[in-house]
C-alpha cells in the first residue's frame, strides 16, 4: 500500500522538544568542499540551516561538521555548530554524536531531525510531517517518500524506492523497482514511491540505530536504513510531494545558483 502525498500533519506536541541537526562534512567525492561554496551570497550549509529554521518545527537547529573551516564559516554567519569526528561513516552517525555532545551539556530533546547540509530546498511540509508523525507513540523513527514522476526512474538504481504496510511503516527499501509489477502494466511505475533520505528519531532509537553493525541487506543495497529494518525495528514513512534535488554535482550547484537568482524553476529529483 502506497501512502498518499502531502498529508496534513497534526500539530506537534508543544511539550516535546525538537532538535534539528544539519551534518556538513568538508570532503565530498564529487564536489570537494561544496559546503563552503558561496556563489549565491550564502554558504551552501547556510541555505540548508536557514531553510530548516524557517520551517519553524525545531526548538534548536545545529550544524554538525568535521571541519574547523566550516565551523569558522558558521560562526561568521551566526550559525551554531558542533565539531564532530572525521571518521563517521554517515550523516546519521554525525547526528548521533551531536546529540551526545548536547546531552553532556545538559540539553535534552524528544525528537531529533537530521537534514543533510546539501539539501537546501526541502519544503516545510517535509519537516512538519516528520515531526508530527511522532504524535503516534509507536513511532521511533521516520523518513520521507514521494511519488516517482517519470517511468524511467523505476529502473534507475540512483532512485531509491520504498514500499510500506497499511500503517505507513516501511516494509523494504531498494534500488530495484519495487513493488514488482508482474503483469508489466504500462503505468505500473506509478505505484512506486521514491525514498527521500531525511530522517527523524527519538534519541534512544537513534542511539540503537548507530550501535547496530552494518547488516547483510544494508551491505548489498548500500542503504543504511535497511540495518534498522533488518534488526526488526519499524520506520514510519511520511508521504510528501516531489521535492527538489540535493546538491551533489557542480551542475546541480550551478542550477541552484541560477534558481536562487530567480532564473530557473526547481527540478525534482531524478
Amino acid at each position: 500500500m502506497s501512502p498518499s502525498p502531502e498529508p496534513q500533519p497534526s500539530h506537534r506536541d508543544p511539550s516535546e522538544r525538537v532538535l534539528a541537526v544539519v551534518p556538513a562534512r568538508l570532503r565530498s567525492t564529487r564536489m570537494p568542499e561544496k559546503m563552503l561554496r558561496r556563489e549565491t551570497g550564502q554558504f551552501l550549509f547556510e541555505h540548508t540551516v536557514r531553510n530548516v529554521e524557517a520551517a519553524g518545527v525545531a526548538d534548536r537547529v545545529v550544524l554538525a561538521t568535521d571541519s574547523d573551516k566550516i565551523g569558522a564559516a558558521a560562526r561568521e554567519v551566526g550559525i551554531a555548530s558542533v565539531l564532530t569526528a572525521e571518521a563517521h561513516a554517515s550523516g546519521t552517525d554525525r547526528v548521533h554524536e551531536t546529540v551526545e555532545q548536547l546531552a553532556a551539556e545538559g540539553s535534552a530533546f524528544d525528537v531529533v531531525l537530521g537534514v543533510q547540509g546539501d539539501e537546501p530546498e526541502l519544503s516545510a511540509a517535509c519537516f512538519a510531517g516528520l515531526v508530527a508523525s511522532f504524535a503516534d507513540p509507536r513511532v521511533q523513527a521516520a523518513t520521507l517518500s514521494s511519488p516517482l514522476h517519470a517511468a524511467h526512474e523505476a529502473a534507475d538504481p540512483n532512485v531509491v524506492k520504498v514500499v510500506c504496510d497499511a500503517n505507513g511503516d516501511a516494509l523494504y527499501f531498494s534500488r530495484a523497482p519495487i513493488p514488482h509489477d508482474r503483469d508489466q502494466a504500462e503505468d505500473g511505475w506509478r505505484a512506486m514511491q521514491r525514498h527521500i533520505g531525511v530522517y527523524a528519531f527519538r534519541p534512544e532509537a537513534l542511539r540503537r540505530f548507530t550501535a547496530l553493525a552494518p547488516s547483510r541487506l544494508e551491505t548489498l543495497e548500500r542503504l543504511e536504513q535497511l540495518r534498522w529494518l533488518e534488526a526488526g525495528e519499524t520506520m514510519r514513512v511520511v508521504a510528501v510531494a516531489p521535492q527538489p534535488a540535493g546538491i551533489d554535482t557542480e551542475a546541480q550547484y550551478q542550477a541552484f545558483v541560477s534558481r536562487t537568482s530567480g532564473q530557473k524553476p526547481i527540478p525534482t529529483r531524478t
